[in-house]
């Protein structure tokens, strides 16, 4: 029991990581019926630019939750950036194409990522700044928990509340799940198509460049391939939860973190990649629309 409980505290806390990835993939999908593939590569940018930002302000020894505040904030400033111009220089031009021409786009922005880090970054990886220090926290019943995982569980928390409060409750929220419902009957109500999707780019963007750091305070190395497995890992808990559902891509992060502990735990960390994959497979022979998807009618 003590084995399962604490693998369970682990799988919590990567499931917290993928859930934020997931959530950017399944907004885009949502407004823009697109998988982004280089979502991934952001989640990189955003931990090599927490790597900079930590060097920056000189981070060597033990950091401090002000240092942590700093470069998650710097780190998800860059990355909203960086998704804004994928979007608008990738994406857009593209926006009455066929869909398969920005899926193949997609695809190009990621190797593009990818090949550019290890040009600008170097291939070797590097070792995250300690913004935060590793103590436990709390022991009950043999179960440890320490302060980065804490810190990741109340950043994700803190991060899903402002999300489910910037859709639900303020105008671009509204205007977001009104461009989900139908382009062309928000804009004949006067929303700017072209702004909520840029919106909806920047936020998932950020979201990504959170989960680069939480990753790096906790598994400190990085480099510029990191995104290409959490990523995929992370596509495949959005079609868990149901593609373009926001709950369901946090509990398909949740799911694939858990059960992923798991396998490590009671069986062997070589068979821990190929399982999100094999759930992706029983997932879409059993309920393609996902856990909590509807399915959806296809006119003919």
């Amino acid at each position: 029991m003590q084995t399962f409980l604490q693998q369970l505290v682990n799988g919590l806390a990567w499931g917290s990581i993928y859930a934020l990835i997931a959530i950017g993939y399944t907004m885009v999908y949502g407004v823009l019926q697109l998988i982004n593939f280089a979502h991934g590569d952001i989640y990189m940018i955003g931990a090599m630019a927490g790597y900079y930002l930590g060097l920056a302000l000189g981070v060597v020894g033990e950091g401090s939750l002000l240092h942590f505040v700093t470069v998650l904030c710097g780190a998800m400033a860059i990355c909203g950036g960086l998704g804004f111009v994928i979007e608008r220089c990738a994406y857009k031009p593209l926006r009455r194409a066929p869909r398969l021409a920005a899926l193949i786009t997609a695809i190009g922005v990621s190797l593009f990522l990818e090949y550019m880090g290890q040009l600008v970054f170097g291939p070797d990886p590097k070792l995250f700044p300690p913004l935060l220090p590793a103590r436990p926290v709390a022991a009950i019943g043999g179960v440890v928990i320490n302060t980065i995982q804490i810190t990741i569980f109340a950043v994700a928390v803190l991060l899903a509340a402002a999300l489910r409060l910037i859709v639900m409750h303020t105008t671009m929220g509204k205007a977001m799940r009104a461009v989900a419902f139908s382009h062309t009957a928000a804009s004949l109500m006067g929303i700017n198509v072209d702004r909520v999707i840029s919106f909806t780019f920047i936020l998932g963007s950020m979201l990504a460049a959170a989960a680069g750091i939480l990753v790096g305070i906790s598994n400190p190395k990085v480099d510029p391939l990191m995104g290409i497995m959490p990523g995929l890992k992370a596509f495949v808990a959005a079609v868990l939860g149901g593609i373009g559902n926001i709950p369901g891509a946090l509990l398909g992060g949740l799911l694939i973190g858990v059960a992923e502990s798991m396998v490590v735990g009671y069986l062997s960390s070589t068979y821990r990649d190929a399982l999100a994959f094999v759930i992706l497979i029983v997932v879409l022979l059993f309920r393609p629309s996902g856990l909590l998807g509807s399915p959806s009618a296809e006119k003919v």
